[in-house]
């Protein structure tokens, strides 16, 4: 089983008006509302690929009620953590430019976080894969992604961790099983800057030195790489409209990981995880089974 664990999900509220007047009233012309949070992200896409999961976190209020609703309503299982405060709102604003205003989180309680800490070690046995994915609510302490990366040691299980900075950094040691940071957050966790693909190759195979068993990194319009103890691979580029940007990264770790689980080929889940996080890219929003199939036979990777 693959469990997504999701500690500052969100209820994303999308609007979109015209044009903006900082200052003035501004009408919207069309807004809707979806789940959001990284991990919720790759159960959805998981869900749509035919790769159950079981969807993991802390939700409060009225605003987890939507989302657990949501996901009950896809055919998702959760299984989350109920804490006193509201789940975060985040708003995205559409106009010319696209401008993004997003919630705290809430503030949880020791036993709250407790609660989500035995639930975890219950649930998750040798055979899953756990996926870490996102930020984490103000009020959680530091260090805590160690406290849970040790939990699924402890029980035998897998990883993945889609974070950055000092939370990456420290689970790099504990082997997970894939790390997906883009070309620019590669740069930033090894404080460098890359002036060409070798840059990032060479530093996509440090992170395979510092533990990780499988590296992806994407690099917008010029692809993405695989990078494995068996070699170095790059996708093409697939030629389609780009309509949006939220959650194509968590619909390639879903691509991968879901058919990683099932066929253990890092090959042939590196094609999914592109056409996963690709369809994503060139829709509204996360994509659907159709259009990930309809885009499969377009990737191409070679080794380099």
């Amino acid at each position: 089983m693959i469990y997504t664990l999701t500690l500052n999900p969100s209820i994303d509220y999308i609007v979109h008006v015209g044009h903006l007047e900082i200052g003035d009233v501004n009408r919207m012309t069309e807004d809707f509302k979806l789940p959001g949070g990284k991990g919720i992200n790759v159960s959805r896409i998981l869900q749509r690929i035919g790769a159950p999961s079981y969807a993991l976190g802390f939700l409060g209020g009225f605003t987890g009620d939507f989302i657990e609703k949501w996901l009950l309503e896809e055919g998702i299982h959760s299984q989350f953590t109920r804490v006193e405060q509201d789940t975060r709102i985040n708003v995205k604003l559409k106009a010319e430019e696209e401008t993004e205003i997003n919630g705290l989180g809430p503030i949880l309680s020791e036993d709250e976080i407790n609660r989500l800490k035995f639930t975890l070690s219950e649930l998750i046995t040798s055979d899953d894969i756990v996926v870490l994915s996102g930020s984490t609510p103000g009020g959680l302490r530091k260090g805590f992604y160690q406290e849970l990366i040790h939990i699924i040691k402890e029980n035998g299980a897998e990883f993945v961790i889609d974070t950055t900075g000092d939370d990456l950094l420290a689970a790099l040691p504990k082997k997970p099983l894939l790390v997906k940071p883009n070309n620019h957050e590669l740069a930033e966790l090894y404080h460098t800057t890359f002036h060409s693909l070798d840059d990032i190759v060479t530093h996509g195979k440090k992170l395979l030195n510092d533990g990780v068993k499988n590296v992806l990194i994407s690099m917008a319009g010029d692809g993405a790489l695989l990078i494995t103890q068996e070699g170095t691979y790059l996708s093409n580029v697939l030629k389609h409209e780009v309509k949006n940007s939220v959650g194509a990264g968590d619909s390639m770790i879903a691509g991968f990981i879901g058919n990683f689980s099932q066929t253990k080929d890092p090959l042939d889940a590196f094609k999914w995880g592109v056409a996963c996080g690709s369809a994503t890219t060139f829709s509204d929003d996360l994509a659907t089974e159709a259009f990930i199939n309809e885009l499969l036979p377009e990737v191409t990777v070679k080794k380099i």
